[in-house]
């Protein structure tokens, strides 16, 4: 590649990277600078706004809420997406395309669209006010998109390779967990992050279906870091910082089997 090639390549992506780290680094800042002070540097380096937030507002709580529902949700979601994947990828059973079709109209409608039928029903079963609202909703809205994902991914797995397993004994069930899960690691990782993260992050459910402090979410408790009139910034960017490390060590450790999982189930081999 010359150097004109490069620098096409580099400018944009320089650009675009720091049009994303300015945010990140005004965050560092406010979180790690005392209060009143006016540096553009987080020094002196002082912890009192992570103190604040993780024992005076309650974070400490609201991290353990969203490590709950984001693993959870995560669990679920990956179970039943890889239960309906397999299914939808070895058997051709009746109203399988219309399945599908209909499982892509749902990524279309809006989730604040479904908040008051949601609200209805969890009133109706009992579960305003409680976690496992939140992790129902969020399995029922990451199922299509992981159903497809792993659907595709599946097909990439011969199938030859199960009969294979069946000829020696194996029955289906047996030969699934022998033969394809363990090829199926990077589309479970891809579905399970996707299923973490947007349960992490996810801010209208959490303020929808829950109302006691002490089942807030960190979405929830970072909006309540702003008062009407005015807004602790210190305290809202080290709530942040605690909201966004989780999910950054998240992707660093599994961003390759990400990648890979993506790119496999896309496209059937």
């Amino acid at each position: 590649m010359n150097r004109v090639g490069r620098w096409q390549i580099y400018v944009p992506l320089g650009l675009y990277l720091l049009f994303t780290l300015v945010p990140f680094y005004w965050m560092v800042v406010f979180a790690f600078r005392p209060r009143g002070s006016n540096s553009l540097l987080p020094w002196p380096i002082t912890f009192e706004h992570f103190d604040h937030v993780w024992n005076g507002m309650g974070f400490s709580i609201f991290f353990q809420n969203s490590l709950l529902v984001g693993v959870v949700s995560l669990i679920s979601t990956t179970v039943i997406a890889l239960a309906g994947g397999y299914a939808l990828a070895r058997y051709d059973f009746r109203g399988r395309q219309a399945f599908l079709v209909g499982m892509l109209c749902t990524q279309f409608i809006p989730g604040a669209m479904m908040l008051i039928p949601l609200f209805e029903i969890f009133r109706t079963l009992g579960l305003v006010n409680s976690l496992w609202a939140l992790v129902i909703a969020e399995t029922v809205f990451q199922l299509p998109l992981s159903l497809i994902l792993i659907s595709g991914f599946v097909k990439n797995v011969p199938v030859e390779l199960e009969q294979a397993a069946w000829v020696d004994g194996c029955s289906r069930l047996r030969g699934f967990f022998v033969v394809v899960l363990p090829l199926l690691r990077p589309a479970l990782v891809a579905v399970g992050s996707f299923a973490f993260i947007h349960s992490w992050n996810n801010f209208l459910f959490a303020l929808m279906f829950v109302n006691e402090q002490d089942k807030f979410t960190l979405p929830v408790g970072l909006a309540f870091t702003i008062g009407e009139f005015s807004a602790d910034f210190g305290a809202l960017a080290a709530g942040g910082v605690v909201a966004a490390v989780p999910v950054v060590l998240v992707f660093a450790v599994i961003q390759r089997y990400l990648v890979q999982g993506l790119s496999a189930g896309a496209v059937k081999g």
